[in-house]
């Protein structure tokens, strides 16, 4: 998201920039103070100012150093920048909802600034509004109504570069079959006007003529067949290699951008719309090739044979252009909201069967029947719109190219008639019309199926051309891990403008045990989802033996951690698929010994197939102390030298938990190990704990040095003891401190 326009040069004079006085961040806002709209109005950030200029004049210019606490808030139906200013609330700009996140990087901006930071802030998010044309973006990297047909042959090249050869090759039969149509009606006239017409011909002239039309039909016929062949191999081919390379880029990509986009809408980008590429190609770009070349065969030997003719086929092409034309932008209007309907439909077929317990739990089988109905109506109504608006539009078209055949007709045969062309050439002439009317017809069609094909390249380069956040360093480092691990002023926001986690500063040494705890959304997942890279840090930075993380490979760092989470995630797979899934190589053996240690064998040895047991969809067959178990093997599988344990006993029962913390404490020895509990008492072993509170660390000690603090730990622990058993509060402090009172 743009976070500094550029200004007219009359406005720059206005601000009056001192020496080495640089413009950081500029941005607009489109509502007066009264809420009225107004244009030209900015506000603009330097190293040194904040000044607000309202409908091109200045009205507020403020030293940076004055400007404390600047907020983006929403109170209602705009947004407001605000600051305090001498003591007082200040109003700077207000907004309408489009700018809030915008100005949300801008106050973090002036915050940072005010505080005598250079860190300049970047915006992840995309443009919602396009900058040049001012319409909506629907949810795609590039503003479809400003890239053009450029953009989309360009994309489409890009698809078929790969294959030219099997381009060349349709292109070729094609060409020769078009060629040949071309002969068929050459012989046909020749056979009227040297046999039929004069009555002087004989049966075996007849017979040679017939012999050389079925000579001709079975050529166009087997070519016809071969190019359907080569076009289908075509198509499958590169709608497979397509549906692969959009599902790899969907891998690399960041989690933040799955998190951000629907499930649907990832699905419908692999299945449907490589699908719809490979029906272009098939019934599509095969046809326009024949139709080219039908068309411009036809149209030549028409021009040969009789230009006035020819020309007056196409009488009435300029008034079909100008409506396909002016057809164009509501055809993509409508076929893009079908898309947007069917990923909802993808959306909300994938949620019923993935959650399909708490469907049937909860008795919702008919809100959930109900709810589908209504999203498939709304699918199948935005694709009606989109068949009856080209259903409309089809006829017209077609009937305008027909009656320039019957023109062609009408003055052809007065030809005849007045003995200008002979009647074996007005036939010649008409087949010709055909061949030529026949394409028009059938490209009145071609905008339809050309605007399908744009909206959908749009949506899978869409996917093609993002870029992930977290990438690998140009030359990155494969470290053999040994578990230090150290947070330096680190700050981060899933958003940038709005901090989760705050100057956290951590050292951490091999083999320690480092309890989290905190309020729920405090930062407790983030910091963990950091130590594994699946963001990068806003600020700081976090090393692991020395390295920062952003320097070590990915494939590395990954291979090398280990992850027990809350809900446990199995693959619709076999036992021993779900535990090897950390390391394809590993032997049985080594399976074996991993699942033992982690209390899994046997149970495992008692499911109806041992190890090669199906568990269902996300181990759905499986108790969840079962899942836990072998997440727990799989994580063992590795060796990694650091661990991450995110509420792994949390919603287990006694005799499952008892389970699994003795497989933990075997995992966890000699590691490095960050665990997350909401349940204390598991996290009294741990070497040192650290409490997540106001986004920042708060508190850091052992057990027994947090509870001595009665601080916000004690509190936590407190509170807990009243809600479970509140006798046993007394033992936990006897235990911790025997002078607690």
């Amino acid at each position: 998201m743009k976070l500094n326009f550029k200004l007219e040069k009359d406005i720059i004079d206005k601000l009056k920039l001192k020496d080495k006085e640089n413009i950081i961040y500029c941005v607009p806002f489109d509502l007066s103070t009264d809420g009225r709209l107004i244009k030209n109005s900015y506000t603009v950030v330097t190293n040194d100012r904040v000044i607000i200029v309202t409908e091109g004049a200045v009205t507020n210019d403020i030293p940076l150093s004055k400007c404390e606490d600047a907020k983006s808030e929403a109170p209602v139906d705009c947004g407001m920048l605000i600051s305090t200013i001498d003591g007082e609330i200040t109003l700077l700009a207000r907004f309408s909802m489009k700018h809030h996140i915008r100005y949300g990087y801008v106050a973090k901006g002036i915050r940072l600034l005010h505080d005598g930071k250079d860190y300049v802030v970047r915006s992840r998010e995309r443009e919602t509004i396009c900058e040049k044309c001012g319409m909506v973006m629907p949810k795609t990297k590039q503003c479809p109504y400003c890239g053009g047909k450029s953009q989309m042959l360009y994309k489409m090249g890009r698809l078929l570069s790969p294959y030219k050869g099997w381009v060349f090759l349709i292109l070729f039969l094609t060409v020769l079959s078009s060629l040949l149509s071309m002969a068929s009606a050459y012989v046909l006239r020749l056979f009227m006007d040297d046999v039929l017409i004069p009555k002087s011909g004989t049966i075996s002239d007849a017979v040679k003529f017939f012999m050389i039309f079925i000579v001709i039909g079975v050529t166009v016929m087997a070519v016809s067949q071969m190019t359907v062949i080569s076009s289908t191999l075509f198509s499958s081919k590169i709608s497979n290699g397509l549906r692969i390379q959009v599902f790899n880029k969907i891998q690399q990509l960041s989690i933040s951008y799955i998190n951000k986009s629907r499930p649907g809408q990832l699905l419908n980008r692999v299945l449907w719309d490589t699908r719809e590429i490979q029906r272009f190609i098939d019934d599509t770009l095969c046809g326009l090739l024949s139709s080219t070349m039908n068309f411009l065969f036809a149209f030549i030997f028409l021009l040969v044979l009789n230009w006035k003719l020819a020309l007056l086929a196409l009488i009435f092409l300029p008034v079909i252009v100008v409506i396909l034309r002016l057809r164009k932008k509501r055809s993509r209007r409508l076929w893009r909201k079908s898309q947007i309907k069917s990923d909802l439909l993808y959306t909300r077929l994938q949620d019923v069967i993935s959650g399909i317990r708490v469907v049937k739990s909860y008795g919702k089988e008919k809100y959930e029947e109900k709810q589908f109905r209504y999203i498939n109506e709304q699918h199948a109504k935005a694709t009606i719109r989109f068949e009856v608006f080209w259903a409309i539009v089809v006829p017209p078209t077609a009937f305008l190219f027909s009656l320039g055949g019957y023109l062609i007709t009408y003055f052809g045969g007065m030809d005849v008639l007045n003995n200008i062309i002979t009647p074996g050439e007005l036939v010649q002439i008409t087949t010709y019309c055909s061949m030529l009317t026949a394409p028009l017809v059938w490209f009145s069609n071609l905008p339809q199926r050309l605007n399908r094909l744009t909206i959908t390249i749009e949506r899978i380069y869409d996917v093609l051309e993002e870029e992930p956040e977290v990438i690998n360093a140009q030359l990155p480092q494969k470290l053999e891990i040994s578990g230090d691990v150290s947070f330096k002023n680190v700050s981060f926001g899933y958003d940038s403008y709005e901090q989760v986690i705050t100057d956290i500063n951590l050292d951490v040494k091999k083999g320690e045990m480092i309890g989290i705890v905190g309020k729920s959304g405090a930062g407790k997942s983030t910091l963990i989802n950091l130590i594994m890279r699946m963001y990068d840090v806003d600020e700081g930075s976090i090393t692991i033996d020395g390295v920062d993380i952003r320097d070590i490979d990915m494939h590395t760092l990954h291979s090398q951690i280990g992850v027990v989470l809350q809900e446990t995630f199995l693959f619709s797979d076999t036992v021993i698929n779900n535990i090897r899934y950390a390391r394809p190589d590993a032997s049985f053996n080594e399976i074996i010994m991993a699942a033992k240690m982690a209390n899994a064998h046997d149970f495992i040895c008692k499911l109806p197939d041992g190890y090669n047991t199906y568990v269902g969809e996300k181990g759905y067959s499986l108790s969840g102390g079962e899942r836990q178990r072998i997440a727990i093997a799989r994580a063992i599988l590795i060796n990694p030298a650091i661990l991450i344990l995110d509420e792994a006993t949390s919603s287990l029962d006694t005799e499952s938990e008892y389970q699994v913390q003795e497989a933990l404490g075997r995992l966890t020895k000699g590691r490095t190990t960050f665990a997350i509990a909401h349940r204390l008492s598991t996290l009294r072993n741990a070497d040192r704990l650290i409490v997540i509170n106001d986004h920042t660390i708060a508190e850091c000690g052992t057990h027994n040095e947090l509870l001595e603090k009665k601080g916000i730990y004690y509190g936590l622990v407190t509170a807990q003891l009243e809600i479970n058993d509140i006798s046993s509060f007394e033992e936990v402090l006897d235990e911790a401190q025997p002078n607690v009172n």
